[in-house]
């Protein structure tokens, strides 16, 4: 194996175990013996490619992240109504958050490790932008009264982060169907009337 290809290798395996481990016991419980250990590579490759155990936990973030919003597009994609695209779409936000991985992670470490400025630059630049866009859609097609988007981008973010970091700490099943019927009635609320 080539150097730039076992590179690759070291900086796959510390994510992937890295990730396995924050999941399973949270940030603060791992030690980088313990995921050194787990990747099967010295603390000095480690350093080679993340210049801390935080540098790698955003790392972390980041793949969390994407990958919670091609679960969301996916959901959305499935619809060819911008709006019950819109709807699939939280829904499927809301339902993604009752992951543990998810929880763990991108819900409850993210915030605290990584900072809330930082950790909503992150949301903002995967998720954010695509509910941006969906409503901006929406209020164009007329479906959605005329207003300005980003505050309503804002708003609609806030209350399902708010929404998905409550369920994270919920231990109640029926907890995702009440905030779901809850996401249909005030989406509902912002359909042009007229």
């Amino acid at each position: 194996m080539d150097r730039a290809r076992q590179r690759l290798e070291t900086r796959r395996a510390l994510v992937t175990e890295a990730r396995t481990l924050f999941a399973r016991h949270g940030y603060a419980a791992v030690s980088l013996a313990q995921i050194v250990g787990a990747a099967a590579v010295t603390k000095g490759a480690l350093y080679h490619h993340f210049e801390s155990k935080a540098a790698l936990f955003h790392v972390v973030v980041e793949q969390v992240q994407q990958e919670v919003g091609e679960r969301v597009a996916a959901a959305a994609d499935t619809y060819d109504d911008p709006w019950e695209q819109l709807v699939a779409g939280c829904r499927a936000f809301l339902a993604v958050s009752r992951d543990p991985e998810v929880q763990r992670i991108m819900l409850v470490d993210g915030p605290a490790v990584l900072g809330w400025n930082e950790w909503r630059a992150m949301d903002e630049a995967s998720s954010a932008r695509h509910l941006t866009e969906a409503l901006g859609t929406l209020i164009e097609a007329g479906v959605v009264a005329r207003q300005p988007v980003e505050p309503l981008a804002r708003l609609l973010s806030g209350a399902m982060n708010e929404a998905a970091l409550w369920l994270a700490r919920s231990t109640d099943p029926d907890d995702l169907p009440a905030v779901t019927e809850a996401l249909s009635r005030m989406l509902e609320s912002l359909r042009d009337q007229r």
